[in-house]
């Protein structure tokens, strides 16, 4: 079987690829979109502000993301959650190894958003307000992953 079929397999154990529910991960997205431009977290000049270190705005709506996701996961292992297909939801420990490829993907990462101003969530949300030129940050986005993608199987692990 190959990756193709297994996607679509997948696909339709969660209920097809038309299923109605995902209308709701639209509304959702459009909906983050929205508090995102209104919360300013969007905002060039926010993000230039928090890499000068002359405001806390963008430090404390990451560092409550933070804390909700942390706090989440521990409520997911702690009722024992389970997915849609039934599988028990669990967290792979990851091998840290030498470090390299978290302080290298983290540098680029961090490199991409000085660049653009915005990291990849955002950037979907600036072009949906009319700042169409972040089409190309996307479009570059994608690239990398799919070179990061074909790449994988020969980068050191």
């Amino acid at each position: 079987m190959n990756a193709s079929s297994a996607l679509h397999d997948d696909i339709e154990a969660a209920g097809g690829a038309r299923s109605p529910h995902l209308a709701w991960y639209f509304v959702l997205g459009c909906l983050f979109g929205i508090v995102l431009i209104k919360a300013q977290v969007v905002s060039w000049f926010r993000i230039q502000e928090m890499f000068r270190f002359h405001s806390f705005h963008m430090y404390g709506i990451i560092g409550s993301a933070v804390a909700v996701g942390m706090i989440s996961i521990a409520i997911l292992k702690r009722v024992e959650a389970r997915t849609f297909g039934g599988d028990k939801v669990s967290i792979p420990p990851k091998t840290l190894g030498r470090g390299y490829r978290y302080w290298i993907g983290g540098s680029m990462f961090g490199f991409g958003w000085v660049l653009t101003g915005s990291c990849p969530g955002p950037m979907i949300a600036l072009t949906g307000a009319g700042l169409t030129v972040y089409a190309a940050a996307i479009a570059s986005a994608f690239v990398g992953a799919w070179m990061f993608g074909h790449l994988r199987p020969r980068l050191p692990m």
